[in-house]
C-alpha cells in the first residue's frame, strides 16, 4: 500500500514539475531576436546574437543565448585546437543581459516578431526544451553554425514555410576573409593578422547571402526584408524596431606596434645585418637560425591547423609558402661554419616559392596580410644572399 502511495505522489510531482516546464504564455508574450553590437575584445569583434521571450503578465523576461561555453569542460583547450569546442545555449535575465551589454558599452537593438499566439508559444517550447541539459549543447563553426546563425535556423525550424528570407538585400559580393575584415580591420590589426595567418584559401571564395549571416548585423538586416505568412498573405516578420542601448563612439588610437610597423622594424634590421655580412663577407649565424627557426615554427603550426584539426576555415592555407615547416630542422644547419652544398638548391627553391606566394595573391587565390610584405622581402634578400655567398665557395 505505501509503496503504490510513494508511486501516486511521484507520479504527481514529475507532472507537476512537467507542467512547469511547460509553461503556458500568455496573449501578451511576445518573441523577439536581440542584435548586440561589437565589443572591444577578438571574440566579441563580431557583435552577437539571441531571443528575447517576454510575458509582462507572467513577469516573464528571458534571453536565450546560442554564444555561451564552458571553460571547465574537459579538454577544453585541446578541443578549441582541434576544432571541436563545444557551445551551449543559455538562458538568463534580460535585465541583467542589459547591464552587461551596457557595461561593455555595445549598442543593443531588438526586433519583435510578428508572430500570434500560438507561434509565440511554438518558439518558447522550442527554446525551453533545446535549454535542457541534454540538448543545450552543439558543434560550434564559426562561419556556419554560431550564436547568429542559430537564430534563423530556430525560426524556420518552428514556422517552416510560414516564414520567407528572402536575402535579395544582399547585393554586395564578399568573401569570408572581407566580411571579417570589416569588423577587424580597424580596431584589432593583430587579431586580423592572427586570422589571416590562421585561415586558408577557402575563406577567399565569394560568400553566398545565405553565408553572410554569420555576422549578426546580416542576421538583423535578413528579419527586416523575411515575411510572414498570416491568412495567405505574406507580411513583416519584424512588427516593431527598437534601440535599446546606444554605443558611445570611442576613437581607435593609432598605435606604433601594429603589426605592419613591428615586422618592417624588424624586416629593416635583418635587412641590414645581411647588407654588413654582404660588406663584410662573413655571415652571422644567429640571424639565419632566428629566421629559419622562427618561420619554420609558424609552418607546423598552419600545417597543423590545415591537416590535424576539424577547422572548416584552415584548409589550403598557403601561407606554408613563406612559413615553410622544413625551416624547423634545416634552421640548426646553420650553425655550421661552413653551410651544406644541399642548402643553395633549398634556398632556391625558397625564392621560387615566394613568387608563387606573390602569383596567388595577385590572382586573389588567397589574400595575405599586407603586415607579411616586410617579411617576405626581408626573406627574400637573406636567401638571395646566401645563395650568392655560397657560390662564391
Amino acid at each position: 500500500m505505501m509503496r503504490k502511495k510513494f508511486h501516486f505522489i511521484f507520479i504527481l510531482l514529475f507532472s507537476c514539475f512537467q507542467l512547469v516546464a511547460q509553461q503556458k504564455l500568455t496573449s501578451e508574450a511576445t518573441v523577439s531576436v536581440v542584435t548586440c553590437g561589437p565589443g572591444t575584445e577578438l571574440y566579441s569583434a563580431f557583435g552577437h546574437s539571441a531571443f528575447r521571450v517576454y510575458d509582462p503578465l507572467l513577469k516573464l523576461d528571458k534571453i536565450y543565448n546560442y554564444g555561451t561555453f564552458d571553460f571547465n569542460k574537459p579538454n577544453f583547450y585541446l578541443n578549441f585546437a582541434k576544432g571541436k569546442l563545444i557551445y551551449q545555449l543559455s538562458t538568463t535575465r534580460y535585465g541583467y543581459f542589459l547591464q552587461q551589454f551596457n557595461y561593455e558599452n555595445r549598442w543593443v537593438k531588438t526586433q519583435e516578431l510578428a508572430l500570434n499566439e500560438a507561434d509565440v508559444q511554438a518558439v518558447y517550447d522550442f527554446l525551453e526544451n533545446n535549454a535542457k541539459p541534454e540538448n543545450m549543447s552543439y558543434q560550434y563553426d564559426f562561419f556556419y553554425d554560431n550564436c547568429s546563425t542559430k537564430i534563423e535556423e530556430v525560426i524556420k525550424a518552428v514556422l517552416k514555410d510560414k516564414v520567407t528570407f528572402y536575402n535579395n538585400h544582399i547585393t554586395n559580393q564578399k568573401s569570408h576573409r572581407d566580411l571579417i575584415a570589416d569588423y577587424t580591420a580597424e580596431k584589432f590589426k593583430w587579431g586580423k593578422f592572427g586570422i589571416d595567418l590562421a585561415l586558408g584559401s577557402v575563406i577567399d571564395d565569394p560568400a553566398t547571402p545565405v553565408e553572410f549571416k554569420f555576422l549578426p548585423d546580416y542576421i538583423y538586416l535578413g528579419f527586416i526584408n523575411a515575411t510572414i505568412n498570416v491568412d495567405g498573405k505574406n507580411k513583416p516578420l519584424v512588427k516593431v524596431e527598437n534601440t535599446v542601448l546606444n554605443e558611445v563612439k570611442q576613437p581607435v588610437p593609432f598605435s606604433i606596434t601594429q603589426p605592419f610597423i613591428v615586422f618592417l622594424m624588424i624586416a629593416l634590421f635583418f635587412i641590414y645585418k645581411t647588407y654588413q655580412n654582404y660588406t663584410d663577407k662573413r655571415r652571422t649565424k644567429w640571424v639565419d637560425f632566428s629566421l629559419y627557426f622562427i618561420t619554420g615554427a609558424i609552418g607546423v603550426v598552419v600545417l597543423l591547423l590545415w591537416f590535424a584539426t576539424s577547422h572548416t576555415a584552415t584548409y589550403r592555407n598557403f601561407n606554408f609558402l613563406w612559413a615553410f615547416a622544413p625551416h624547423l630542422v634545416v634552421s640548426f644547419f646553420t650553425f655550421k661554419e661552413t653551410l651544406p652544398k644541399w642548402l643553395a638548391n633549398y634556398n632556391k627553391l625558397l625564392l621560387v616559392l615566394l613568387s608563387i606566394q606573390a602569383v596567388l595573391w595577385l590572382l586573389k587565390i588567397q589574400v595575405f596580410n599586407l603586415a607579411i610584405i616586410p617579411i617576405i622581402v626581408m626573406l627574400f634578400v637573406r636567401y638571395s644572399f646566401l645563395i650568392s655567398k655560397q657560390k662564391k665557395i
